[in-house]
């Protein structure tokens, strides 16, 4: 374990045989042996998102913004419009995509920390046809938040809309589900439930939608889904250059997970959080959320007057990291809590003592 003990919502703690796996022997990607590591790795992504065989995952060097980016530039034909559910800070980064590339779209938009109004997301495609797919976050991590993924799916399924959910902050800590879930396209990354490093991202996806993707179609060079389709088709490879290193450390890393079974990982992280949540509120702090949060990330506000950044500053010096909240919520004092990665009971139980010592102790 690292001397410090991180409580963010990646990068995160790692087992010490993923760290192991970054020191593979120096390999060329365009050798069996890497291509092999590449199908297993793409086998073991399904597994993750629970996909049947009619779903095929791709592998992408970079961020999960690159891996939603590869799909949401690709994703609809000329004239389509893509409908986007958003209720913080990464649901706009969707639109910011999707604005990016000048599709058309159409916006449930809902105040931060907000549960989504499934009567008005079924009115928006109700009154607009040219709506071919819908876009929403799984795991709002700027608030904690899981949104409605199942029942966004059935509306999908009723109204016949393709369906893409960004599960980065979800994959390996809730359970996607991708087949009972409706969802047709997701994407996520190693370094936050998973427990590997940040820089490896992947897509799994409806193979039947992955076949019908044309070169014009896709409106990016490196981030072209249908080419990263190809050559993991015809040839287990990449189209440029990957991160080799980091693959080889997703492989270890999706292993711990089967290994230790998806369940029990899922279940792990549940009763940090609960045990996370029992502290704050014996020390009298209070959620943003009342209902609807996830297993790995809890939202607290600080005490009025307190400082945010000297706080923050006081938890490192006693080796945890946190993530502070983003835009209005830095400003109410809001701080993350992330029980990701290699995270567990007695971690959780350091934390909260160093906590009410900074909180009411003063003790620096």
């Amino acid at each position: 374990m690292n001397a410090l003990r991180i409580f963010a919502p990646g990068p995160v703690n790692v087992r010490d045989d993923v760290r192991q796996a970054l020191l593979h022997y120096d390999i060329c990607h365009r050798t069996r042996e890497f291509e092999e590591m590449f199908v297993d790795t793409q086998s073991k992504i399904n597994k993750l998102f629970n996909a049947d065989n009619t779903y095929y995952s791709v592998i992408i060097s970079g961020s999960g913004t690159a891996a939603n980016e590869a799909v949401l530039s690709c994703i609809a034909k000329e004239g389509e419009v893509v409908l986007i559910i958003k209720n913080g800070i990464f649901g706009d980064k969707l639109e910011e995509i999707i604005n990016q590339y000048h599709i058309p779209r159409e916006i449930a938009s809902f105040e931060w920390a907000t549960y989504p109004d499934l009567n008005l997301i079924e009115k928006l495609l109700q009154v607009n046809p040219k709506i071919a797919v819908v876009a929403m976050v799984f795991h709002e991590t700027s608030t904690g938040m899981i949104n409605p993924v199942r029942e966004v799916g059935d509306l999908c399924v009723k109204y016949g809309k393709k369906y893409f959910v960004d599960s980065v902050s979800a994959a390996g800590g809730e359970h996607v589900d991708i087949v009972n879930n409706h969802i047709d396209f997701t994407t996520s990354v190693g370094g936050k439930c998973v427990g590997a490093f940040p820089g490896s991202a992947y897509i799994c996806a409806r193979e039947a939608y992955l076949k019908e993707l044309t070169v014009i179609q896709c409106k990016n060079t490196y981030l072209n889904l249908f080419k990263h389709y190809q050559f993991a088709v015809t040839k287990h490879q990449t189209p440029n250059t990957p991160n080799v290193t980091l693959f080889w450390a997703l492989n270890k890393a999706l292993s711990n997970i089967l290994s230790e079974g998806l369940d029990s990982r899922v279940f792990r992280y549940q009763s940090c959080a609960s045990i996370i949540r029992e502290g704050i509120k014996t020390l009298g702090l209070h959620f943003l959320l009342d209902a609807y949060m996830s297993n790995t990330v809890t939202s607290v506000f600080l005490p009025e007057g307190r400082n945010l950044i000297e706080f923050s500053i006081d938890l490192e010096e006693r080796g945890f990291i946190i993530y502070l909240g983003k835009e209005k919520y830095a400003e109410m004092g809001m701080f993350q809590i992330a029980n990701m990665g290699e995270i567990y009971e007695k971690d959780c139980l350091d934390f909260l003592k160093a906590l009410e010592d900074i909180l009411y102790k003063n003790d620096v």
